[in-house]
């Protein structure tokens, strides 16, 4: 194990007794808002989602003109499935001891705080925001992905109380809904196999109060070189009945807080599957906005952020990034009363615990590596390409199909995305 896996394994050791000892729990990750692997929480500043051989071959030999556009990728653990010794279910990872990935870590983010509360499954569910109805609905109906959509609400509203609201923001249903679906199949599989490996990630929220997330499935083909007939034909109707097909984006799953009128508002991906493109437009609206009025000064760094990814990808020589998203992040907080402490990037004050996190945020941070300081309100945004179960390029020795140029369905929705989000800030101006 190498150095930095290990001291950010022991800032959260998780002080259990027998097999558990010397483990870090893993708590559920509340600002999942796509996709349908189980994301889980390491640590403030880590997540871990379990690991896909071509996924973890990405993150280990990506070229460094993408890398400033993913997460940062930390190691790999081990994962059980145990129980504690009042009967409640956890997820307990451990370090793997001599994996050569754990070599591949360059300069991880250490996460120094411990756990102050410690999150079980089992005898009791996580509540967080599901009203009585909704949570009667998470039933064990819902095992090997039936989801119940048509029971389901696919945009669901939630009005929370001025003043502080983050204690109010505790499960987005859709992450929810990944973990008890998640926790079922590990729980069956654990009676044949009970050690996982995981990946370990950057977790892009980290530094938000109120993180408002907005998932976006990117290019007009979904399925990889190596899918079935079935599965290819699957995800080929998606594509062509919903924005895939037409702009090469579509939403996958979002939620964002509306400062002005105190809403949160979480959308999943069917709800993303059935927008026209005058619909995913208005989403786009609903993402950028307070609740009144659109928020220009979001759109600037994030179509900043968008031309560099695209002129990368352009040179990006066979890559395919095919079944990928693209995650905007920005902090829906309430901005803090003024006050004569030095404003951040983000609006907030900054204190001395802050200076070193700024230094390290100015080689490669929400911006990827430049920011704007010359505005001392420029909020932070952070713009990155996630989930690369299916992504190929032709280093990939054992794939059969090697492709030429550039990634053109991506880069399609790239430039589509670019459009509509200048025609906003346009349009905002007015």
């Amino acid at each position: 194990m190498s150095p930095a896996l290990e001291a950010l394994m022991e800032g959260c050791r998780y002080p259990g007794k027998g097999a558990m000892k010397g483990g870090v729990m893993l708590e559920p990750f509340v600002h999942q808002v796509g996709g349908h692997s189980c994301v889980l929480r390491f640590g403030e500043q880590t997540i871990c989602k379990p690991l896909i051989p071509r996924e973890h071959q990405f993150y280990k030999s990506l070229p460094p003109e993408i890398r400033k556009f993913t997460p940062q990728y930390k190691g790999v653990v081990s994962v059980s499935f145990e129980e504690d010794e009042e009967g409640n279910l956890c997820l307990i990872a451990y370090p793997i001891l001599s994996d050569p990935a754990d070599l591949e870590n360059k300069e991880p983010s250490v996460d120094g705080e411990p756990k102050n509360k410690l999150v079980k499954w089992g005898k009791k569910k996580p509540s967080g925001l599901l009203p009585e109805n909704e949570r009667a609905r998470q039933s064990r109906k819902e095992e090997k992905g039936k989801s119940n959509r048509d029971d389901k609400a696919e945009v669901l509203y939630y009005s929370l109380e001025k003043g502080n609201v983050v204690p109010q923001i505790k499960h987005n249903p859709w992450s929810l809904q990944c973990h008890q679906q998640h926790l079922q199949r590990m729980k069956e599989n654990s009676k044949h196999r009970n050690q996982h490996k995981f990946i370990l990630l950057e977790n892009l929220t980290w530094r938000y109060r109120v993180p408002c997330v907005l998932d976006l499935k990117m290019g007009t083909r979904q399925h990889g070189d190596d899918a079935s007939e079935e599965k290819k034909a699957n995800q080929i109707r998606k594509c062509q009945q919903s924005t895939s097909s037409s702009i090469g984006v579509r939403l996958c799953g979002m939620q964002v807080y509306h400062n002005a009128t105190g809403q949160l508002i979480f959308m999943n991906k069917y709800h993303g599957r059935k927008l026209s493109l005058a619909g995913f437009k208005e989403a786009l609206c609903q993402f950028f906005s307070d609740g009144r009025v659109l928020r220009r000064e979001l759109l600037t760094p994030v179509l900043q952020r968008l031309r560099e990814m695209r002129a990368v990808l352009e040179a990006c020589e066979s890559y395919r990034f095919f079944s990928s998203s693209l995650l905007v992040i920005y902090d829906g907080a309430p901005p803090p009363a003024p006050s004569r402490s030095r404003p951040s990037r983000g609006g907030e004050e900054e204190d001395e615990e802050d200076d070193d996190e700024d230094e390290d945020d100015d080689e490669e941070g929400a911006y990827g590596g430049r920011h704007d300081h010359s505005s001392s309100i420029s909020p932070m945004v952070d713009v990155r390409m996630i989930d690369f179960a299916h992504t190929t390029c032709r280093d990939y020795g054992e794939d059969g199909i090697v492709h030429e140029g550039g990634d053109s369905g991506y880069i399609f929705g790239l430039q589509n995305l670019i459009s509509i989000l200048s025609q906003l800030e346009e349009h905002s101006n007015d």
